[in-house]
């Protein structure tokens, strides 16, 4: 093992060297993301304001979907309840026996099922 001083001097410039290095590879990293923080905050503010506005929509639903309110609206707009609108009644004529050739065989089908698994 080489204990010189130049020995030493060439270890601890290559040491200084690669510290040196890793220094500027860590600010070049710091610096290439100085904008996340900022991005993320306004994106978790973004967030909270669509988490309000999508409460505040949910309850102008329920108030907008309200029975009262579509029964309102309908009746506003010219329907009438069941009971009270006009009716009409038709007799139904009766239903004539068919002919020999309409009825059933009586002769038993077959039904053949084939299963293929795959």
């Amino acid at each position: 093992m080489d204990t010189s001083p130049g020995t030493w001097r060439g270890r601890a410039l290559r040491y200084l060297l690669i510290y040196l290095l890793l220094l500027l590879a860590l600010v070049g990293v710091r610096y290439i993301n100085r904008d996340v923080r900022p991005t993320l905050r306004a994106a978790v503010a973004q967030e909270r304001q669509l988490l309000s506005r999508r409460e505040e929509l949910a309850l102008e639903i329920q108030s907008l979907s309200n029975v009262q309110r579509i029964r309102q609206w309908a009746f506003a707009n010219g329907m009438h309840r069941f009971a009270e609108a006009g009716k009409t009644s038709q007799t139904i004529p009766a239903i004539r026996p068919g002919s020999a050739s309409d009825t059933p065989s009586s002769s038993p089908r077959t039904v053949e099922v084939r299963t293929e698994w795959k």
